[in-house]
């Protein structure tokens, strides 16, 4: 399992995609930064960095970027099909590769996330905003891994799930949001440190629960989906 963490990490810092994570945490930082040298009151400009940037466009998109290239890419170039040659069960593949795609996305996220929440608030809104993202980090990567498999549009669809349905519907639609992984890290989030700034009407309970299962179901999917796999490069 080591060797296969080892190479989807190399593979995913060795392609240009990766350049793509940094613009958005370091976007979330320079407005958080430039708010406060300004002035600007935090209950002005946190929910709309925070929230508004950070846990609706940097976490999922990260995650959506990590998430479908981990094993997505190895799909597009045909290389999956040295992984799946190996006398290895599927899930010794798929466990690897979403740990290494939760850690990214996390790390990617969290750094930003606990900056802005310091400068907006306080360190315990910083730290709330970073252990709730890797929360969210879990369970957005192995919804995207599995749609990598599930899929050949995986990134469109994704990003369909994170603006129509988290981002428009969320907002117009309250019962979309219990299955909304962003309303579950708001409500950790506000859990550990409340916060005006972190609105939601999902309760944690529901939150802690519905990412447990949620990541449970998405994890099994791209197992299943893995193991029907053909060496050809098609899924059945």
């Amino acid at each position: 399992m080591s060797t296969i963490s080892w190479i989807t990490a190399r593979g995913l810092f060795g392609r240009r995609r990766f350049l793509l994570l940094l613009p958005l945490p370091a976007l979330l930082v320079g407005l958080a930064v430039l708010a406060r040298s300004a002035g600007v009151a935090p209950g002005e400009w946190g929910p709309a960095v925070i929230v508004g940037l950070g846990l609706a466009v940097v976490l999922p998109v990260v995650a959506l970027i990590v998430g479908t290239g981990v094993l997505g890419s190895e799909i597009d170039d045909g290389t999956v099909v040295h992984i799946l040659t190996k006398p290895l069960p599927r899930w010794q593949i798929v466990l690897p590769k979403l740990a290494v795609a939760t850690g990214v996305t996390a790390l990617t996220a969290a750094i930003g996330l606990y900056v802005a929440g310091v400068l907006a608030h306080s360190v315990r809104l910083g730290l709330a905003l970073a252990v709730a993202s890797v929360v969210g980090a879990l369970a957005y990567s192995a919804f995207f891994l599995a749609l990598s498999l599930v899929t050949r549009r995986p990134v469109l669809l994704g990003l369909v799930y994170v603006l129509i349905w988290e981002g428009l519907l969320g907002n117009l639609i309250r019962g979309t949001r219990v299955l909304s992984i962003e309303q579950y890290v708001i409500a950790i989030a506000d859990r550990i440190a409340p916060s005006p700034m972190l609105a939601t009407t999902v309760s944690t309970p529901v939150a802690i629960v519905m990412s447990v299962i949620l990541t449970i179901v998405f994890t099994v999917l791209a197992i299943d989906r893995l193991r029907a796999f053909s060496v050809a490069g098609e899924t059945s």
